[in-house]
């Protein structure tokens, strides 16, 4: 009898403890403002992508958390990603000068608008891995800065 009341005791405590850990993290809800930098100039727009993992980052839209696009209307855009539950996060942006919502590149396969990812990684031969620009989002306001790369304008 005393056993299966200390079993009940140690159930009953890990349940509790589950339930407060899940409403804080249901509840915590948690901002990531991108601040953009190194624009070329003003024309079209950014689109940026949120993912919480590896799938289909970068470039999928279907696998992001979230994605948008947002007219360029000043040198340094914020974009704020709202409501995300605490966690890690990778950003991908470019620079939509042409605004048709899609990175162009040239017949070599490289970009000929601007990009960039969250923890500004260098660019050397195809994307950046998710685990090479993740960022901890753990309190209600978090900030990014990103600085956008551009290798050259062939069309």
């Amino acid at each position: 009898m005393k056993k299966r009341l200390s079993a009940s005791i140690v159930g009953l405590a890990t349940l509790g403890n589950f339930l407060i850990l899940s409403s804080v993290e249901a509840t915590s809800k948690n901002n990531l403002t991108v601040e953009l930098n190194g624009l070329k100039n003003q024309t079209g727009q950014v689109c940026l992508s949120l993912f919480s993992s590896d799938q289909g980052f970068p470039d999928s839209k279907e696998n992001a958390l979230q994605s948008e696009c947002v007219q360029l209307e000043k040198d340094s855009p914020k974009i704020t990603f709202e409501n995300l539950i605490p966690g890690n996060y990778a950003v991908a942006v470019f620079h939509d000068a042409n605004s048709d919502r899609t990175l162009n590149v040239n017949s070599l396969g490289i970009p000929t608008e601007g990009f960039g990812f969250s923890r500004n990684p260098t660019i050397l031969a195809g994307p950046p891995k998710f685990g090479d620009t993740f960022v901890v989002v753990a309190t209600p306001q978090n900030n990014i800065q990103i600085k956008l790369q551009y290798f050259w304008n062939l069309k």
